[in-house]
Order: C-alpha cells, then sequence, then structure tokens
C-alpha cells in the first residue's frame, strides 16, 4: 500500500518537475539556461521511466533507462562543446 502511494507520488513529482523543464527550455532567456533545462529533462525521462518499470515489475524498462541517460549524457557532451569551441570534433 504505501509502494504504490510512494510511486504516485514520486510519478506526479517527476512529471511536474519534467513540465518546468520544457517551460524553461521555451522560456530560457540564455542558451545555458536551455542546455541545462535539456539535461535536466533527461534525468526527469529517466527517472519516469524507472518508476514505471518499478510499477509494472519489467526489467527492459531498466535497460531503456539506461539508454535515455547514456545518449543524454552524450548529447549534453556534445551540445556544451560545441557552445564553448563552435565545434564538435577536433
Amino acid at each position: 500500500m504505501i509502494v504504490v502511494w510512494a510511486l504516485n507520488f514520486a510519478t506526479g513529482a517527476a512529471g511536474l518537475a519534467l513540465l518546468l523543464c520544457v517551460w524553461r527550455l521555451l522560456r530560457g532567456p540564455e542558451i545555458t539556461d536551455r542546455v541545462m533545462a535539456l539535461d535536466t529533462m533527461y534525468i526527469n525521462v529517466v527517472a519516469l521511466i524507472v518508476l514505471l518499470g518499478m510499477r509494472q515489475g519489467f526489467g527492459v524498462y531498466f535497460e531503456a533507462a539506461l539508454l535515455v541517460a547514456l545518449l543524454g549524457f552524450a548529447s549534453t557532451v556534445a551540445l556544451a562543446r560545441y557552445l564553448s569551441r563552435g565545434d564538435i570534433i577536433d
């Protein structure tokens, strides 16, 4: 009973955080604000996928969360490098 309540609360909190990140992504005054919002969105999506995996009990969701985290990290590094240097590959 308490686990179901905790999963519902955590899903709502992660969903709200995701919506706030979308708002910052659209309204961010600086490009760095938008990059940070995009990075935080990846983290929230990973949290939502893990929570869905816990709720349904399938292990494939955890692998999907790992893939999203890996792609999110790589794209954040590439975008930060592009913004700092102007190119991604030396």
